[in-house]
């Protein structure tokens, strides 16, 4: 294992030091809970937006903190879901006196913990909150983490859409509303090149030939459809976008688009791969009105890649197109 670290059981701790000394201006972070918070939060009147998860993904979800998105993102141990302690400590902190919506993926740990969460601060402090558990991939009915499909990439756009919604003004139940409209209309796909290595257990999670892919991948590396031999890209752009629309409507609308990396699959991969997918996209009657290309949503040093279409509307590239400043996110400002 070659990794930038000191200690693998200080991987989270060192790494948001570094988060606060990068983004001091941006965002502050409670060490002893592991969160990060807005700087500025919580904002009178505002719908707080909190979510979290196991670490080793970033930038979501700690890199998504700031105007325009979370007010607070609560940071596990590497692919481990945070405890519903962290969760309560954020949604009380964040809470302006117009309730809280928590932001969570599909995945055992993080559906039960933030329902603990909840179901305290409702309790002992009065915080209305309300929740959105995100479930867009297509890969699989049900994972090794999950009963029913995985939260993946929708959650990097559900949380920027939504993010401004609350930032205009709108309150809780509509700020729910939008949430399960965005998650309604996502949908995504993932694929690998090789496994990662998790810090603490030392050596990759699972084993592909030098000549093999794994279509489906979860972003914590659970297997997905099949392993098949290495294609070119266009190839692979197809098995991606295949299975999208085979599981949704997306014509007759304009899509936002993002072709994610997972870490360790650099830039000039990920364009190629977006012009394929463009392609595909457009020859199907897909009109590509908004897109992100990058590292997103990330499965450590993973190499390999993620397709996430959103069926968008005139109020959703609105509230794209909003200002946001975040460590990972940032444009109109």
């Amino acid at each position: 294992m070659k990794k930038l670290i000191n200690d693998p059981g200080d991987v989270v701790a060192d790494a948001l030091r570094g988060v606060e000394a990068a983004h001091s201006d941006r965002v502050r972070v409670d060490h002893e809970n592991k969160i990060v918070y807005r700087k500025d939060s919580p904002r009178q009147g505002k719908v707080g937006l909190i979510s979290g998860g196991g670490s080793g993904h970033e930038p979501m979800h700690s890199g998504f903190v700031g105007l325009g998105m979370l007010d607070a993102a609560c940071c596990g141990e590497v692919f481990t879901s945070p405890v519903p302690d962290q969760m309560m400590a954020a949604t009380t902190a964040v809470d302006g006196g117009a309730g809280v919506l928590h932001i969570v993926k599909n995945y055992t740990g993080d559906v039960m913990n933030f329902e603990m969460a909840a179901e305290m601060a409702e309790a002992d402090s009065g915080v209305r909150v309300a929740s959105i558990v995100t479930d867009d991939d297509v890969a699989v009915q049900d994972s090794l983490y999950t009963a029913g499909r995985r939260g993946v990439g929708v959650t990097v756009l559900l949380e920027k859409i939504v993010g401004a919604a609350a930032e205009e003004g709108r309150d809780l139940d509509a700020v729910l509303e939008l949430a399960k409209k965005v998650n309604g209309h996502g949908r995504s796909m993932g694929m690998a090149l090789t496994s990662c290595t998790v810090p603490a257990a030392g050596k990759p999670t699972f084993e592909l030939a030098d000549d093999e892919i794994e279509m489906g991948i979860g972003i914590h590396g659970e297997p997905g459809r099949q392993k098949k031999p290495l294609a070119p890209a266009r190839e692979i752009a197809q098995e991606l976008v295949d299975p999208i629309l085979a599981d949704h409507d997306f014509s007759g609308a304009p899509a936002i688009v993002m072709l994610n990396g997972m870490g360790g699959t650099p830039l000039i991969e990920l364009y190629l791969m977006f012009g394929e997918v463009a392609k595909i996209l457009e020859a199907q009657g897909v009109s590509v009105a908004r897109n992100l290309v990058g590292n997103y949503i990330t499965s450590l040093e993973m190499a390999g890649c993620s397709l996430t279409v959103l069926r968008a509307d005139d109020d959703l590239l609105k509230l794209w197109d909003a200002p946001v400043n975040t460590p990972g996110l940032r444009w109109g400002c």
